[in-house]
């Protein structure tokens, strides 16, 4: 039983693993709720599109639940919301440029954006017993925010994604002063993103990004084609500004980046003079190298703009010999495969490939702060404990060692895992139990739950492939109509003709030999064909394909 002296904090996702991020602050019967993104699959997933978080913690106390609290507006921080909001309708509280996104996103899911509360820096919002200030952070996107919680045991500061990037591009800077009176103040647990807690010195600012693209276009003789995260809109006003600079006009392709500049520009945080966009089917009748082509899909994904025009599969846009090809993003882990496959597409069109490989000036910088620039915060917030979030396990041990390192911390660094339950008290602060976590895996075609069975069918059919044994049965006297036919799908590389008659045979006899009773029970009779199938095959094969049988009456 809690009391109000107590405050309870439980990373429902995104600790020690890349994206899904979900944090629940509970406290004296309210529960707020940061962030609900998701992630993407990794190739063993075989039909999962997304991973959302579980939220089976905030539906078993969902009266507690008062607000979801948004840092920023990348897919790992908002994507699980049409996922979410459906079972815990509470307001939803984040700056103009996050909630724009989510409210584009909830409509394409056909759910209503009433409950959206744009809030704006330094702004507080008072929830149960907590007050949580917002205030500017630099970061790869715009409009984010760390967040400053007030509880009856004192101050947590939770970070969300960030660098400290003296020169930001919309000029808005990090807000250490903030940050900083607050440490002076005294908090008692800081939460900090840990995404690049192995990179030595200080994260590059944005603006160095400029130096590289300025040198590409002033050479580039075709049309250049740029793919960066379709979020990343101080990335894609560089891009606009030079292709200003070189009398280049701009194209934008795909759905999420023509979505999300015309937000953008909305609201201000991008700046596109008149008449420099054109539309797709517009891009042939201006010349080569007055072109440039902003396109979606720099992970590779197989049906994005960028991924089609590699194979020259786009309707507007063709690749040619001497065109740029620019990829402005770092690869997602588990995407390296798809992402290098794409560009080998570019290279064999003959054009000019530039991506992140170490060369300075760079054509990527990260959005989260290095090893100094994550001393820094610790060393000015000097809170009581600290907890690494945001990142694989590696980086959140070695975000604590930094930590560590710092003597900043005043009592006790934790490195917490998804689904801990972090107890605070003024005697203390410990793991104190597990909360029901886990992951929720979603086919965006049909918007359904895919279950874990569902998944391990799907590999094994694609590991040893399946048998498909259809049998027609005279309902009468349980006999063999007609021959079994057995359908083979990845199972035989060579004598399939073999093994499809000897299969067959097997199923005559599996049945001819059953007893009348046996013959009647259809549901005992698959299984004993699947048992008769599945031995054959092993000793054929050494495969264990998945074995379906279907008996048809007659």
């Amino acid at each position: 039983m809690q009391t109000d002296k107590t405050v309870d904090v439980i990373p429902l996702g995104g600790l020690g693993e890349f994206g899904m991020h979900m944090m629940a602050f509970r406290c004296d019967g309210t529960i707020i709720v940061v962030d609900a993104g998701i992630m993407f699959p990794d190739e063993e997933l075989l039909g999962v599109d997304i991973i959302v978080p579980d939220i089976s913690f905030l539906l078993e106390h969902r009266d507690e639940v008062k607000a979801i609290i948004l840092t920023h507006g990348h897919e790992d921080h908002i994507g699980a919301l049409p996922f979410v909001l459906p079972y815990l309708d509470v307001p939803v509280y984040g700056s103009g440029f996050t909630l724009a996104l989510v409210k584009n996103k909830l409509a394409q899911h056909g759910l209503q954006d009433t409950r959206l509360n744009v809030v704006k820096a330094k702004d507080t919002v008072q929830l149960g017993c907590f007050d949580v200030e917002f205030f500017n952070v630099t970061h790869s996107i715009v409009d984010s925010f760390a967040l400053a919680i007030r509880t009856p045991l004192g101050t947590m500061i939770h970070t969300g994604d960030f660098k400290i990037d003296p020169t930001p591009i919309d000029g808005k800077l990090f807000d250490l002063h903030t940050l900083a009176a607050y440490g002076l103040q005294g908090v008692i647990a800081l939460f900090s993103d840990s995404t690049n807690a192995e990179r030595p010195g200080h994260t590059a600012s944005e603006r160095t990004v400029n130096d590289r693209l300025e040198s590409i276009f002033r050479t580039a003789k075709g049309r250049i084609v740029l793919s960066c995260f379709t979020s990343s809109i101080p990335r894609l006003q560089l891009i606009v500004d030079q292709a200003k600079q070189h009398d280049r006009v701009v194209s934008f392709l795909g759905r999420r980046m023509s979505e999300n500049t015309e937000i953008a520009e909305e609201l201000g945080f991008l700046n596109v003079p008149p008449g420099l966009i054109i539309r797709s089917k517009d891009i042939r009748n201006h010349p080569r190298e007055r072109v440039c082509v902003v396109a979606g899909g720099c992970q590779g994904e197989p049906m994005s703009a960028l991924a089609r025009m590699a194979l020259d599969d786009h309707k507007d846009i063709k690749i040619d010999p001497g065109d740029t090809v620019i990829l402005s993003a770092r690869m997602i882990p588990g995407n390296e495969r798809a992402i290098t496959r794409m560009m080998d597409h570019f290279y064999r069109r003959r054009a000019e490939i530039y991506y992140p490989d170490g060369a300075q000036p760079p054509v990527h910088v990260s959005g989260h702060a290095s090893e100094e620039e994550l001393k820094l915060v610790i060393t000015l917030v000097k809170p009581r404990y600290f907890i690494p979030i945001h990142g694989m396990y590696r980086q959140l041990h070695r975000h604590a060692k930094l930590a560590e390192k710092t003597s900043a911390v005043q009592e006790k660094v934790i490195i917490a895992e998804t689904g801990d339950i972090l107890r605070f008290s003024e005697s203390g602060a410990e793991v104190v139990g597990k909360a029901p976590v886990g992951r929720v895996l979603i086919d965006e075609g049909s918007l359904e739950e895919v279950g874990e069975v569902v998944i391990r069918d799907r590999k094994h059919i694609s590991e040893d492939g399946i048998v498909l044994p259809i049998i027609a049965i005279n309902k009468q006297t349980g006999m063999i109509e007609i021959p079994p036919e057995i359908v083979l799908r990845g199972v035989a590389f060579v004598e399939e003709e073999r093994l499809v008659a000897e299969s067959r045979q097997l199923v005559v006899d599996t049945i001819t030999q059953a007893s009348i009773e046996e013959r009647g029970d259809y549901s005992l009779m698959k299984e004993t064909i699947r048992k008769a199938l599945k031995k054959y095959f092993f000793k054929q094969t050494s495969k264990r394909p998945f074995i379906l049988p279907v008996i048809m009456e007659i």
